[in-house]
């Protein structure tokens, strides 16, 4: 099997060959693993922070100054939207320069711990847009994207475990945050909330790296600079990238919608938000089995796998979901399947680059997070019109519940997201 960099054919390290130089062990041992550690650690925090905005946009739309005020909801959809628009951009940079990539880690931190502590001052919305929203997301982008030049140097053959591992930490963000900044919220207000978070996030991410480095020192990697995107002409990455759009399209909408479906079955504070802890603790599990799948099979049957489980939970459970317990299970079967599918991406990579070796894997991810990105932004406002526009209403199941429009939609773009499969059968892949 080739090694990353010989896929990539854009950063190989010669360290190795060397005389009287000596790299630390790759796929394992000590360094390998506390480098994954620190990894997971950025992951769950810049990441998973604004993943959980629904317990801001809940507390903002009926407190003081920001009550009443319309588009609440841009300012989770301007972080997440903002950080996966620019990943493409800061790949770029980053790979132009790679002696900065240390600094941008550290500036990038800095930038996000800033964001929260100017927002601890806003009075409108346009302020919090512009500082919990873009200025985080482009400081988080900055501290987080360097993991794509440094995993591929420390896991090699066992890069999908890897990335799966690092998406888990997505899921521990989304278990333990929307508790605690929910408990902020409701004691101290936004404005200590959101310092506070400064806080937590600069402790805990600080300490981890001093153990977020390269494997391989910068003097002793041979970069290439030029930059081919014609990797976009690909069979592979093309039809890849519209199921990734398509299944993007739904993907955000239960996450943002369970708790309020969960009250309307009667749940109180917390079992609304449990609907959130146990789908993102189930994403924790289906993130690492999914990251070991993919390097063992091809992508296209490990998106089938996320493709039919996302699908069935959907149709089955959310749509015919009349009580708690239900809806309690789809919870955990749609953060089993659909949150993993982000962890197929590192086996598109893997075959884009076999079919188009000029390509660079980390400009295929952030392209791929730049189609994830514009599901993102569009889900917002079309979850919206579909929400207002449903007919269906009865006191039938979920279907019945005026949340119906949102999970026929859910359900046929997760299963129109796994047209890779298909067409890997039909010979375009």
């Amino acid at each position: 099997m080739q090694t990353h960099d010989e896929e990539t054919n854009t950063e190989a390290p010669n360290a190795d060959t060397q005389p009287g130089f000596s790299l630390p062990r790759a796929d394992g041992g000590k360094d390998a693993w506390l480098f994954l550690v620190s990894c997971v650690m950025l992951e769950a925090l810049v990441w998973g922070f604004p993943s959980i905005f629904g317990v801001f946009q809940d507390y903002y739309s009926s407190h003081e100054p920001f009550a009443g005020s319309g588009n609440i909801a841009v300012i989770g959809t301007s972080a997440l939207g903002t950080a996966y628009l620019e990943l493409p951009i800061i790949v770029g940079i980053l790979k132009k320069w790679p002696k900065i990539r240390r600094l941008s880690n550290v500036a990038g931190l800095v930038v996000m711990c800033l964001s929260l502590a100017l927002a601890s001052f806003a009075k409108n919305v346009p302020q919090l847009i512009a500082t919990q929203g873009v200025l985080f997301a482009i400081g988080g982008g900055f501290a987080w994207t360097p993991l794509l030049f440094y995993l591929s140097e420390w896991f090699v053959q066992r890069y999908g475990f890897a990335y799966g591992i690092i998406m888990g930490g997505l899921g521990i963000a989304g278990t333990v945050f929307p508790l605690i900044v929910q408990w902020l919220l409701s004691t101290y207000g936004y404005q200590t909330t959101l310092r506070v978070c400064s806080l937590i996030i600069f402790l805990l991410t600080a300490p981890s790296l001093v153990f977020f480095k390269p494997r391989v020192p910068p003097s002793q990697v041979t970069h290439s600079r030029r930059l081919d995107l014609s990797f976009w002409t690909t069979s592979c990455f093309a039809i890849s990238q519209f199921g990734n759009i398509i299944e993007a399209l739904g993907y955000f909408i239960p996450p943002i919608y369970l708790p309020s479906y969960a009250r309307s079955l009667g749940a109180g504070g917390f079992l609304s938000i449990l609907t959130i802890i146990l789908l993102n603790a189930a994403a924790c599990v289906g993130n690492v089995i999914m990251g070991a799948m993919v390097d063992r099979f091809h992508f296209s049957t490990c998106v089938l796998i996320s493709t039919v489980g996302t699908t069935l939970s959907v149709f089955l459970l959310w749509g015919l979901s009349d009580s708690l317990p239900t809806l309690y299970v789809f919870c955990i079967m749609y953060g089993l399947f659909a949150c993993s599918w982000p962890s197929t991406w590192p086996g598109i990579m893997r075959d884009v680059v076999k079919k188009k070796e000029s390509a660079d894997a980390g400009m295929v991810f952030a392209f791929l997070g730049a189609g994830k990105g514009i599901g993102n932004i569009v889900s917002g406002p079309l979850s919206e019109a579909l929400l207002k526009s449903a007919s269906w209403r009865s006191a039938a199941l979920g279907y019945g519940s005026g949340y119906g429009t949102l999970i026929i939609f859910t359900g046929v773009t997760a299963f129109f997201g796994g047209c890779s499969f298909v067409a890997r059968r039909i010979g375009w892949l």
